[in-house]
Formats: C-alpha cells, sequence, structure tokens
C-alpha cells in the first residue's frame, strides 16, 4: 500500500492519482483512504488554490483546463522528487531518459556528432530528441531541455538558462543565384531579389542592416517560406534565393564555395546566442538533466 504524507506533495499524489485512475474510490484504494476522504483533499486542495481542479459528474471526473496544467506540474514535480530521494540514498550515475528539443540546425549539426560522445558518457541514460525551430512549451510538449536560438540575451523568461554558445549572423547567396541575378550591393537592391523568409513567429523581423549609422530592417519578401533554418540553407544553396542565417549553420558551405557571404559592409554585427532552457525554478535540477546540460556547456564550441 502507498505510503501518503500529509504535505503538499501527498496532496499531489492523491490528485494525480485520481486524474490518473479515473476516480476518487480507485485512488482512494491506492492510498488506504476512503473515497469521500479523496474528495474532501481535492476539495480542500482547490480551496487552497482557488481554483476548481475536476468537474464532477455522475458518470465521470473531467479536468477543467486549471485541473490539466497542474496535474502536467505535479507529475514533474513528483517524478523530481523520487529522483532526488533515488540519487541521495544511491549516489548513483545519472540514469532515465532525457527529452530533448532542439534548433533544427543545431540539431543536426551541433547536437547529433556530439550524441555518441555523450551517450557512452552515460550509459545509463537514453535521449529523446525532437528538432523544431518553433518555439516550444516544455511542460505541454513533456521536454526537459529546449536549445534556444535568440538575438542577445533571453529577457522576461521564467525558465531557467544556460548559455552554450553564440554566432553572428550573415546574408548568404549561392555562386549560381548571384550569377543569375547580381549581387546584391546595398540593403535597397534587396527589393530586386528573391529572399527566403520564415513563416513561424520570431523574436525580430525582418532583416536588419546599418546603413549611415542607422540601424533599418527589411523584410524577407520572397516567393518561398520555410519552417526552419535548415530548409533555407538547403534552398540557399539550390539557388532558390538569399537568406539570413547563423554563421554556425553555413560556415562549412562558405567554405566549400557553396555559399557566398554578401552585405556585409552593412553586417550590423547582431549576435544569435543560443541557450539550454529547463524548468528549475525550485534549485532542484535532476542528475539526468545536467548531466546533459553539462556535457553540452563542455563541448559545444560555437564561436562563428
Amino acid at each position: 500500500m502507498a505510503t501518503l504524507l500529509s504535505n503538499r506533495s501527498g496532496e499531489m499524489e492523491v490528485f494525480a492519482a485520481v486524474v490518473e485512475r479515473g476516480g476518487f474510490s480507485a485512488a482512494a484504494k491506492l492510498f488506504g483512504m476512503t473515497p469521500s476522504a479523496v474528495s474532501k483533499l481535492v476539495t480542500r486542495l482547490e480551496g487552497r488554490l482557488g481554483a476548481r481542479l475536476i468537474n464532477r459528474s455522475t458518470r465521470k471526473l473531467q479536468l477543467t483546463a486549471e485541473g490539466q496544467a497542474f496535474h502536467q506540474r505535479c507529475v514533474a514535480i513528483l517524478s523530481d522528487i523520487a529522483e532526488a530521494e533515488a540519487e541521495a540514498a544511491a549516489g548513483r550515475a545519472p540514469r532515465g531518459r532525457v527529452r530533448v528539443n532542439a534548433n533544427v540546425a543545431f540539431g543536426n549539426q551541433i547536437l547529433l556528432p556530439l550524441l555518441p560522445a555523450f551517450l557512452a558518457e552515460h550509459p545509463e541514460l537514453s535521449v529523446d530528441l525532437v528538432f523544431t525551430d518553433q518555439v516550444v512549451d516544455l511542460i505541454e510538449e513533456r521536454a526537459d531541455i529546449a536549445i534556444r536560438v535568440a538575438p542577445g540575451p533571453l529577457r522576461g523568461n521564467q525558465l531557467m538558462a544556460r548559455k552554450i554558445g553564440e554566432s553572428a549572423v550573415a546574408v548568404v547567396a549561392s555562386p549560381a543565384y548571384l550569377a543569375r541575378h547580381g549581387e546584391p550591393k546595398t540593403p535597397a537592391d534587396l527589393a530586386k531579389h528573391n529572399l527566403i523568409g520564415f513563416n513561424f513567429a520570431r523574436s525580430v523581423e525582418g532583416w536588419p542592416f546599418r546603413v549611415d549609422g542607422a540601424l533599418i530592417s527589411i523584410a524577407a519578401v520572397g516567393n518561398t517560406q520555410v519552417g526552419d533554418g535548415e530548409i533555407a540553407r538547403q534552398l540557399a544553396v539550390a539557388g532558390v534565393g538569399l537568406a539570413r542565417l547563423g554563421r554556425f549553420h553555413t560556415q562549412a558551405e562558405v567554405a566549400a564555395g557553396r555559399l557566398v557571404t554578401v552585405l556585409e559592409d552593412f553586417n550590423p554585427g547582431d549576435i544569435e546566442v543560443i541557450h539550454a532552457v529547463y524548468l528549475g525554478q525550485g534549485g532542484f535540477v535532476p542528475a539526468r538533466m545536467r548531466a546533459f546540460i553539462d556535457f553540452l556547456a563542455r563541448n559545444v564550441k560555437i564561436r562563428a
């Protein structure tokens, strides 16, 4: 029989059991309580939170939006508590699954080549990877760590963040595209070119340039919009148009002559900073997550 502690984590255990087992009776059996006692505990919890968590009917229980959000947090917190106790009791090596959501370019070019070394260093860990340039909600996506690329330091973010690299940004095009359409000499010339844009919200819209000491922005107008930087890079290499990407993303193509940087005299010198972000406001970071973040901090060498 499971043991119930008379504290907030105990309330979370009971609430989570009600949700996951589909009712008060099943949760009561797990903890050796009566269904009415479980119902009263949930009612007290709702009163303390000032929010209804469950809509009750004679046939089934239905979570409210607040209940769904609270349940997700409960599951994460209870998992962290269990892992903290296991680590303290056994002093063991990190184990378990690390769920990572990464920027597509970072994932393909930086993370995947490093992954074998990480798994060899931590044989009791496994990694669940999702690559997307969309900004995800860690709780909603059940991700432990997200790699985020943003201009400058993260602002107004409630997550914990650790900087793991930074990259300058440049406009690039293939030699074949420039041979057909000519090389733009000033940002104004971009009006005559095909610019590969992004079809998702970004913290900075448009392409920034510095002209006569003033910062201006050019809208990325063209016949192609994409959902991630890797597709933009491939299209630029294929000669579809110009793209503005982090130098770490394009440096191999530039070195090989498959891409050429343009408008460097007008480059404003903005920097994209790469962070590993994670939930950890309470101070405790599970060993499996800490191992992954520490590994990135040691091994990612992006200073392009």
